[in-house]
């Protein structure tokens, strides 16, 4: 049995945030309402602002987005194999101003942290003041770190990293490609959103081709030379999907440096792959907000306080999710949404005169192998010596490169399921 409960991952952060504080506490009487404010209504921005509404009633807590949707990134490789609608991801804002959360519709153009003030557009109109200011901006796309690689050739060799209209168009490229076509994968280095997705997204290309084009073939060219779970997702390969995935690592001059949108070519150091489908993913770095307020290093992520996910370069702005330095925790939606809580946790203590509580994270994310068969990433992680490290225990007997037992795929891809409606349910009431 593993030591690591994956259903309960999200649950761990709120049994700490209980040890705290209940849920809907008021603000005394006599108190002015303070002012939380998050940029960004992913599942870090989104989680966030649903656990303050839920820690302090008494909060004025300000989502701020100018997307009225959102797709989610979790399961949006089934849409791209057919396996579900592009509706089936996407979720609304009002189970979130239902909860008491003011959302508005606009896009933050500056950040006065000083003066305690956000410059709005987009509809915002003006300025808005706040006492905390959450800042969870996502990830943005380094146009041209692949030669011939920009927004406009993102028209014809579709990312689909970012879900929404990216995903449909790979979907349809797919679908429409003739039979004994090959669709290629480009994986970039560098830190990364969903470090384990483009091998998920491979798996299920794999075997939407083998159901309707099975002459078909899927090349991964990786910039990198391993995956999350190797050896569990090469096995998979070999036993559901033979000789039609094929993986090109670094080592082997996997790396995409070039490409011609016109042609659907992609050019490594070993020579040039013209294929029917292209799927670029590019290089990633924080949204352009991060940057632009001074929240980004050198080295382009977000350093954050991990105790309270505060900004180590602009004091009074927190910053969570994909675009901040968090340790071992991988840039995913389930981590987004754990440092989302102990972030929550932070801020109101802070406002209450309080010390934030000691910071537990988990997160556990999964990989579809086919639609019932999955694999699992779970994690604990632990602060130690100002930074968040890997705290997972692993089964005594039970390897890193251990190879999942048939049962346990199929049982895996039904938690994937329940999984993905709970982290919906705690990001977005929906």
């Amino acid at each position: 049995m593993r030591t690591v409960d994956r259903r309960r991952c999200l649950q761990w952060g709120l049994a700490a945030a209980g040890a705290w504080v209940g849920a809907g506490r008021a603000a005394p009487r006599g108190r002015a309402r303070a002012r939380v404010v998050i940029v960004g209504g992913g599942f870090a921005g989104s989680s966030c602002a649903l656990r303050l509404r839920g820690l302090d009633a008494g909060l004025d807590v300000v989502l701020i987005d100018p997307a009225a949707r959102y797709a989610t990134c979790p399961m949006s490789n089934e849409v791209i194999a057919g396996l579900r609608e592009l509706a089936s991801i996407t979720v609304a804002r009002e189970g979130l101003r239902r909860a008491g959360v003011r959302v508005i519709g606009a896009r933050v153009t500056g950040i006065d942290a000083a003066r305690r003030r956000l410059q709005l557009a987009e509809g915002g109109g003006g300025s808005l003041s706040f006492d905390r200011l959450v800042v969870a901006p996502g990830i943005r796309f380094l146009w041209d770190r692949i030669e011939g690689y920009d927004e406009q050739a993102a028209q014809r060799m579709p990312h689909a990293w970012q879900a929404g209209p990216q995903t449909a168009l790979l979907a349809g490229q797919v679908r429409g490609m003739e039979d004994g076509g090959v669709v290629a994968i480009s994986v970039p280095t560098g830190p990364r959103r969903c470090p384990p997705g483009p091998y998920e997204r491979a798996s299920l290309i794999a075997h939407f081709l083998r159901r309707h084009k099975p002459r078909s073939k899927v090349l991964i060219l990786d910039a990198n030379n391993a995956m999350p779970k190797q050896a569990q997702f090469a096995a998979a390969w070999a036993t559901l999907y033979p000789g039609m995935i094929e993986w090109i690592p670094m080592t082997q001059q996997g790396a995409v440096v070039r490409v011609d949108a016109a042609t659907n070519t992609l050019y490594t150091a070993a020579g040039a792959h013209r294929v029917a489908v292209a799927n670029v993913i590019p290089p990633q770095a924080p949204g352009e907000l991060a940057p632009a307020a001074g929240l980004a290093s050198d080295h382009g992520w977000c350093p954050v306080d991990p105790d309270t996910f505060e900004s180590t370069l602009v004091r009074g702005v927190h910053v969570i999710g994909d675009a901040c330095i968090a340790g071992a925790m991988p840039k995913s939606a389930s981590a987004a949404s754990s440092q989302a809580q102990q972030c929550a946790l932070a801020v109101a203590a802070m406002l209450s005169g309080r010390q934030a509580p000691a910071p537990a994270f988990a997160s556990v994310c999964y990989s579809l192998l086919a639609p019932d068969q999955a694999l699992d990433f779970p994690g604990r992680f632990d602060v130690a010596d100002g930074s968040i490290v890997d705290a997972t225990s692993k089964p005594p007997g039970e390897s890193e490169t251990a190879l999942p037992r048939e049962p346990d795929a199929g049982q895996t891809a039904r938690e994937a399921e329940r999984w993905y409606l709970d982290i919906r349910a705690g990001a977005f009431a929906a």
